[in-house]
């Protein structure tokens, strides 16, 4: 059996189109035409992706990503009509993993579905945990803890966090960040790395507004701005 997909689309022939081609992949389809039955589905312990539509006649689509990365951190694809950029932002602000507009290609979507399981199963092998004061990061489990506390990440908000991580004092700017986490799926939102950024903040800073592991370097780029009293030692 495929790795289960939940997809969350009030439109029968959108969702019939995009069952027919990830079930021709190989991955198992439930359909849900509203937010209510999409979240009982995904809430299921061996979905593993939820592709989820915008405009639902029970909820939106951030409101329906808050409500389940309350309780599992499932990647999501939004795939909506709704292409400003501001609607992309608030998106990825509520914890999208991407973003497809329509009208779309299937073939595509079935390509970044394939794409984002694949960066949030990756393991990293031999590779010893991060720690940073409160801030723990396990590679190996994909997991963070914030003064011994478990917090949820999505798949590129735990991406862009390690990779800054595992490289303290460097500065990177936003292109090289694009590049590095995003790669050929980076879009056409200018933002998406700072939206990213505040939502990491918002995660393991005490104060975002004054933050000590991410700064900004105003027209450059970011860093991880850890220090070796911070870091207790351990590899980075």
């Amino acid at each position: 059996m495929g790795k289960k997909v939940v997809v969350v689309e009030d439109d029968p022939d959108i969702a019939s189109i995009v069952e027919t081609y990830l079930t021709s992949a190989g991955f198992t389809v439930t359909v849900a035409a509203d937010g209510a039955a999409g979240l009982e589905a995904a809430e299921s312990h061996d979905v593993e992706l939820v592709v989820l539509d915008w405009m639902l006649p029970d909820t939106d689509g951030p409101s329906f990503i808050r409500r389940l990365r309350a309780r599992r951190r499932t990647p999501v694809i939004m795939l909506t009509a709704r292409t400003e950029e501001d609607d992309r932002l608030r998106g990825f602000r509520a914890g999208a993993d991407d973003y497809v507009a329509k009208p779309f290609s299937p073939r595509e979507l079935v390509a970044r579905v394939k794409a984002v399981l694949s960066r949030s199963s990756a393991e990293v092998p031999g590779v010893r945990p991060l720690r940073f004061g409160r801030l723990s990061i396990e590679p190996q489990e994909r997991s963070i803890t914030v003064a011994g506390r478990p917090v949820e990440f999505t798949t590129r908000e735990f991406d862009l966090l390690y990779l800054l991580a595992r490289h303290p004092l460097r500065v990177f700017g936003r292109d090289e960040l694009l590049d590095r986490i995003w790669g050929d799926e980076r879009g056409e939102v200018d933002r998406v790395v700072d939206v990213h950024i505040s939502n990491i903040r918002a995660k393991i800073e005490e104060d975002s507004s004054a933050p000590r592991y991410i700064v900004t370097l105003r027209g450059v780029g970011y860093k991880f701005a850890a220090t070796e009293d911070e870091t207790n030692g351990d590899e980075r």
